[in-house]
């Protein structure tokens, strides 16, 4: 398997939108990359968002569900994590979502949505 995008919303400390396009440079300059930087710069969360988009849970917090979700960011009403990624030649995009009712950041924690579904990667 090789990931080729991942885009996530509101997990952790990580508030707002995020993309990374791994089929761009600098990750495409090496077969190579780390993921580095100081506590808190959302190393852990891109790890999270990888296996939330995947397997629907992470290692570190388990199942999240509507009775346990530590991981949407505080004061944020939904939050989503989706991978795009390629197995002999097939693209494939991923993803996993939560909100609350009424995308209000008091309503009540709705079900998570999850999909996986045969994709056409754009080539740039």
């Amino acid at each position: 398997m090789k990931i080729l995008s991942l885009e996530f919303e509101n997990l952790n400390s990580l508030k707002g939108r995020w993309k990374l396009d791994f089929t761009q440079s600098p990750f495409t300059d090496s077969g190579l990359f780390a993921i580095t930087g100081p506590t808190g710069a959302g190393k852990t969360t891109i790890l999270d968002a990888i296996c939330l988009a995947l397997y629907h849970r992470t290692p570190r917090l388990g199942s999240v569900t509507h009775t346990n979700n530590e991981i949407m960011t505080r004061g944020t009403a939904e939050c989503f994590a989706e991978v795009e990624f390629e197995v002999k030649g097939v693209a494939y995009r991923s993803n996993w979502s939560m909100r609350r009712s009424r995308g209000k950041i008091d309503g009540n924690m709705q079900s998570a949505k999850a999909e996986v579904a045969r994709w056409q990667a754009e080539r740039s």
